[in-house]
């Protein structure tokens, strides 16, 4: 399953001030969480607000209906006192939601869209189908919430629009040694998975492809990348980044265990691969990426990612 590639829409600078829609998609978080992630915002000079529905608890494990996180989603890009929308947490329950999203109306209200984990497919949806850049980044009640839980340098350059190259200091290392460019592109790898074989199955071909997880056995990651593999997803990528994968480990293994899996499970595939860059779900200060724009990976001695265009029209 292929489509063409959108044409990227350019966003509408952000300014200081600048109001933040502030949903979830997914699921609830803790309020105290949600009240120190609005607090950061204001700090840092936004005006962020939280959607009608944000703090409902349920059903399940959800932040309230279906029907009820999609009017929220809708809301927030087309309130015209919102530059960006932002996401409380992750969780589960986004993907109810794809068959419903109004891609004209977010067409014509583009806006940037902080989240990961859970959001990968909404993100993934709104790119390939609109060509709308989306910001693998902190969320409200995941990461502004913490004193360190976000990136300033990445998370201030994505949203101003500036050019940026992230490595050493953010975790990056070469795994493979080799450099390739291309448009990046991912997210959270089980939610990857998940949408193979769906309407919104991943468009990876051409791409330089982030992928990171949480909580993940070594053993797991390698059978989701042998999905990927055998569902022809990792045939026509450029080159592989992965996050931290944090706690993705197994109790008594031995060092370097993930690592090696990756390792194997990716023999024979032709692309430089990276590992350890902490965008998603991470242990401090959240890095953000931005899919949808041109990025050049660097893997040698050190590893170093970059970002060749801005989304933020300058």
């Amino acid at each position: 399953m292929r489509t063409q590639l959108k044409p990227l829409i350019k966003i509408a600078p952000i300014k200081e001030g600048a109001g933040i829609s502030v949903i979830s998609p997914a699921s609830f978080a803790l309020p105290e969480r949600v009240g120190s992630g609005l607090e950061r915002l204001r700090q840092l000079g936004f005006s962020p607000k939280l959607g009608g529905r944000t703090q409902s608890r349920g059903p399940l494990f959800f932040a309230g209906s279906a029907e009820d996180r999609l009017l929220d989603l809708h809301s927030a890009f087309a309130d015209p006192e919102t530059s960006f929308v932002a996401a409380v947490r992750g969780g589960y329950g986004s993907n109810y939601l794809l068959n419903g999203v109004d891609l004209e109306l977010i067409k014509q209200n583009a806006k940037p869209f902080f989240a990961y984990s859970d959001m990968t497919g909404l993100q993934c949806h709104l790119l390939d189908k609109l060509g709308l850049p989306t910001f693998h980044g902190p969320m409200v009640a995941a990461d502004f919430y913490l004193e360190d839980g976000v990136h300033p340098q990445s998370f201030q350059a994505a949203l101003v629009g500036r050019t940026y190259t992230i490595g050493k200091a953010e975790g990056l290392r070469t795994l493979k040694s080799g450099a390739a460019r291309g448009i990046l592109y991912g997210g959270c790898l089980s939610i990857l998975v998940a949408m193979i074989g769906t309407h919104w199955e991943p468009q990876t071909e051409g791409k330089l492809l982030f992928i990171e997880d949480v909580g993940a056995k070594p053993y797991q990651v390698d059978r989701m990348l042998w999905h990927l593999r055998q569902a022809g997803k990792l045939d026509r990528v450029r080159g592989i980044v992965f996050g931290e994968m944090l706690d993705c480990t197994s109790p008594g293994a031995a060092d370097g265990l993930l690592e090696n899996a990756i390792l194997s499970a990716l023999a024979g595939l032709d692309v430089p691969i990276a590992f350890g860059l902490r965008s998603g779900h991470v242990s401090r200060q959240n890095v953000t990426l931005t899919f949808g724009v041109e990025a050049e990976l660097q893997a040698g001695n050190e590893a170093h990612l970059a970002m060749l265009e801005p989304a933020i029209r300058s």
